[in-house]
């Protein structure tokens, strides 16, 4: 979190009555500050870079720029900058482009005044929150074989160390949470994290889970 006790966070959103309903739903929480909003995609980018949010909540479809598109610029402007994209669908199509930006929330407008909080509160916290539909296309990717993801390393590139963060990563663990389990440092945890990403070079949650599940390096019940 930033360096103040508020999270700061950055709306983006083609519509202002958009924009309005979710200020309403972030201002019941007293240490939550809307620091910026957007109406496009480049004003988003724009704000976040004079801002440094802690997090970036998204519209899927703005002009000039999408969400995904944003997100991705986001991590060079400003890497720590968390991301929840909303939309008004969950197609196969919509959820891809999500999952591949590097987004750590993916929330449906429909569904935002009942799980939007909740979303924040995950995310905010280093966890990843996506609707049932997410889980339900990377089962059937996983399933189906269509995962283009690197082949098994051998032994010598992931430790048994690194497979043990990589699973508990994939069952949403912070690397705050996972270094409590094991009994190691944070910044051993996340030393870990950023060697599993670059060893295999995942761009995504999503790519870390599927590979974990194809490898059964962890489960699915």
């Amino acid at each position: 979190m930033h360096r103040t006790d508020k999270l700061r966070i950055l709306i983006a959103d083609d519509h202002e009555l958009i924009r309005r309903g979710i200020r309403d739903l972030l201002s019941v929480k007293v240490d939550w500050q809307v620091i910026a909003e957007a109406c496009d995609g480049p004003d988003a980018v724009r704000l976040a870079s004079e801002f440094k949010p802690d997090l970036a909540i998204l519209d899927f479809s703005m002009p000039d720029m999408n969400g995904p598109q944003v997100t991705r610029e986001l991590a060079r402007v400003s890497a720590l900058t968390k991301v929840i994209i909303l939309t008004m669908h969950d197609s196969e199509q919509v959820i891809r482009k999500v999952l591949e930006s590097g987004a750590s929330g993916f929330v449906l407008k429909t569904d935002a005044d009942q799980v939007l909080r909740g979303a924040i509160e995950a995310v905010s916290q280093g966890r990843y929150f996506f609707t049932s539909r997410v889980a339900e296309l990377l089962l059937k990717e996983y399933l189906d074989g269509k995962s283009s993801l690197p082949k098994k390393p051998v032994e010598s590139r992931i430790t048994h160390r690194e497979q043990e963060v990589m699973a508990l990563l994939a069952s949403g663990m912070t690397s705050r949470e996972i270094a409590t389990h094991l009994g190691i440092s944070t910044r051993t945890a996340e030393s870990h994290r950023l060697n599993i990403n670059r060893k295999l070079s995942f761009k995504s949650i999503a790519d870390l889970v599927r590979y974990a599940i194809r490898y059964d390096i962890v489960t699915i019940s």
